[in-house]
């Protein structure tokens, strides 16, 4: 049980609570009993009171006795037996009910208007007669003098009985008849009320209440259609429309005596009278409004937590039910409308315990501050004043002064309270988003690895019956350095790194493979033919030796890279010296790097540089060998030739002249060269 008091009007949800499945055995029921307190605490007045999934409109028997409802999926009529508190009996329907209504005292004899334009007669046993309307029925009303059915449906605007269809040019959604005088009343779509009187079966006057549903402040986005439609007594009748708004009209005049705005914007779906309090029960999808019918004055709101589908008032009491957009239908009592009925007359010893032990609310009107509260209003020099009552630590105040002077304080109070409501319904709307998950500051590749394979683990283990995730490195205590403090950085550049990290993927990838291997095991106990264990794995293992081996092949290129861009910092950076020998003639430093070039170039590139540069001339003789000259430049130990002598030629001989040459010294004073030199 909910209590909730609106207006000073007590308000006891009797359907509240936890609602426990039908499949469930006695046994189960009781042990959820002994251990849930709010299944303790519930009040289940009628046993099964609900459907299973929507409850579309519910009536009460006029004997008081019977409680039906229809509802979908499956399309049902459920009937409740309120001596018994429980089910009386459930039958199937083919189709959606549209509308429904019981035309005897008790449930024996009914009429069902189906959404495939069948309506459906059932009497105490069942199913009873069927028949067919020409076109798509909304609503219908039962004339109980001439017992006609009358329906109004949409199209072409039809009002049909089951013996005679009159055409109108409007398009009709409710009907009506008034209990005194017989009057039938249909509201079309475009705000329009036709009266029609069954006698002569023709319109006898039309009322436009499109045009008096717009009042001063009301803003109407459209047409206002006619969406309920409900007499009481013989001159009065109260018109809901489409855009939210009541309308009371009394039948000798074309204006509204009231009008009545819920400020939903909803269409109103049922409008009930209390005659005892002249009252009238109102309802949209969303509300459910209780007001004086010649004032307006709101008496009490209802607001239950799912949509409202319909309303009805058990006759003579203060209980109505209500069918919702949920399985559980709704019980409210409220005992300022009148008492509980008589199959529940517990109801008033239960409220009445209630009330007599009711919370204190002798401080509901001042406010209790300290004297730090006060230092900062400024009212510090109100104590010992009759305005502040002092209470153990402090002073009790009235409320409407501290509210006064909190506003005088802080006249931005509001805006900063109105920023907070924006705030939260942002923060709100954003948890319904995908998630982002955060990643520490330091290590966040470490991070993003550790929740990727956490997530993969996650999702194995939901996979298996018994199966537990580990608790991942994340979330445990002592790790939570290693992501917070800098030191712990992982340096994926640094050479143990490298080295490392082929080994390490290929171990994390075996892991995952190996999980996932596992989960298809959970599938299939069977391995497949013609696939072997190890395959997959000396593959792997030659992949990672690739990898590591590729790894150590670039780390020694860029050592060599890193030395080398060392060394010509260091040149750029520290002068060179060198050290001239004696005999040597210094020309310029490039010398030394050309002969460096010379000693590693092949003996092709240096005679093509030496002839290029004039010092080696070669041509060919007649007898087709080569001769070469070359000019020789001054050695460090002296001159080995004269001045004059500008070259030497070089000559192909014979083998018995070399030997002979050999075997004599050169003579000639020009050249001190041996022959053995030349030859070489």
């Amino acid at each position: 049980m909910q209590i909730s008091s609106v207006n000073d009007v007590k308000i006891y949800n009797l359907s509240h609570g936890k609602s426990l499945p039908e499949w469930l055995s006695d046994r189960k029921k009781r042990a959820l009993q002994n251990k849930d307190v709010d299944i303790q605490r519930r009040i289940e007045l009628i046993q099964d009171f609900e459907m299973p999934t929507v409850c579309t409109s519910i009536k009460v028997s006029r004997d008081g006795q019977f409680i039906l409802a229809a509802g979908t999926y499956k399309p049902r009529i459920r009937c409740y037996d309120t001596y018994q508190l429980s089910l009386k009996f459930e039958r199937c329907l083919d189709s959606d009910v549209v509308a429904f209504d019981i035309l005897s005292d008790d449930y024996s004899k009914l009429v069902f208007l189906h959404c495939n334009r069948y309506v459906e007669f059932h009497s105490q046993h069942g199913h009873y007669y069927k028949t067919r309307i020409p076109k798509f029925g909304r609503d219908f009303a039962y004339h109980y003098p001439s017992c006609d059915l009358y329906f109004v449906g949409y199209a072409y605007g039809v009002i049909m009985s089951l013996f005679a269809i009159s055409l109108t040019d409007r398009e009709h959604n409710v009907c009506d008849i008034n209990p005194v005088h017989q009057l039938l009343a249909s509201g079309t779509a475009e705000g329009k009320v036709e009266c029609w009187d069954p006698r002569v079966r023709s319109r006898v006057g039309m009322l436009d209440c499109a045009l008096s549903s717009v009042t001063e402040g009301t803003e109407v986005e459209g047409l206002p259609s006619v969406s309920a439609l409900k007499f009481n007594g013989s001159l009065t009748m109260a018109v809901g429309t489409s855009t939210g708004q009541v309308l009371i009209y009394d039948l000798r005049s074309s204006r509204p005596l009231l009008v009545k705005d819920h400020y939903y914007g909803l269409p109103i779906k049922s409008v009930n009278f209390q005659d005892h309090l002249d009252l009238v029960l109102t309802a949209d999808s969303k509300i459910i409004k209780i007001w004086n019918k010649d004032t307006g004055k709101v008496f009490s709101s209802i607001e239950p937590q799912t949509n409202i589908n319909d309303v009805c008032i058990y006759p003579g009491s203060g209980m109505l039910f209500t069918a919702n957009e949920d399985p559980k239908m709704n019980t409210f009592y409220i005992p300022a409308l009148g008492p509980a009925p008589r199959w529940c007359s517990f109801l008033d010893n239960l409220t009445e315990e209630l009330e007599e032990s009711p919370e204190s609310t002798v401080y509901d009107d001042y406010k209790f501050v300290t004297r730090k509260d006060l230092e900062n209003l400024g009212l510090s020099h109100l104590v010992g004043s009759a305005l502040l009552r002092a209470y153990m630590h402090g002073f009790f105040m009235d409320i409407r002064l501290y509210h006064k002077v909190k506003t005088m304080a802080n006249p931005f109070a509001y805006e900063e309270y109105r920023k907070d409501k924006i705030r939260q319904k942002i923060e709100e709307s954003r948890a319904q988003r995908v998630q982002i998950k955060k990643l520490p500051k330091v290590n966040k590749e470490l991070a993003l690895k550790l929740m990727e394979e956490g997530d993969d683990e996650a999702e194995l283990s939901a996979r298996k019956k018994k199966g537990k995730a580990l608790p991942s490195i994340l979330s445990d205590e002592r790790f939570q350095v290693m992501f917070e403090n800098p030191d712990y950085q992982v340096e994926e550049q640094s050479e143990e790194f490298r080295l490392l990290n082929p080994i390490v993927s290929k171990v994390g990838q075996k892991r995952r493979k190996k999980l996932r291997l596992l989960a298809e095991a959970d599938q299939e106990e069977e391995e497949p033919e013609g696939r072997g264990s190890s395959d997959e794995s000396s593959d792997d293992d030659k992949s990672w030796v690739d990898e590591v081996r590729e790894q150590r092949r670039l780390i020694y290129e860029e050592g060599r890279d890193r030395r080398r861009q060392e060394r010509k910092q260091k040149q750029g950076q520290q002068p060179r010296f060198f050290q001239i020998k004696a005999g040597e003639e210094f020309r310029s430093f490039g010398d030394v790097a050309r002969k460096q070039k010379l000693q590693k170039a092949s003996l092709e590139e240096r005679l093509k540089l030496e002839e290029r540069s004039g010092t080696v001339n070669v041509a060919d003789t007649a007898v087709g060998s080569k001769q070469l000259t070359f000019t020789l430049k001054k050695h460090s130990a002296g001159n080995i030739y004269t001045k004059k002598q500008k070259s030497i030629q070089i000559k192909s001989f014979t083998f018995e002249e070399l030997q002979m040459f050999s075997m004599r010294r050169l003579s000639d004073s020009k050249c001190s060269v041996f022959p053995e030199r030349l030859f070489v």
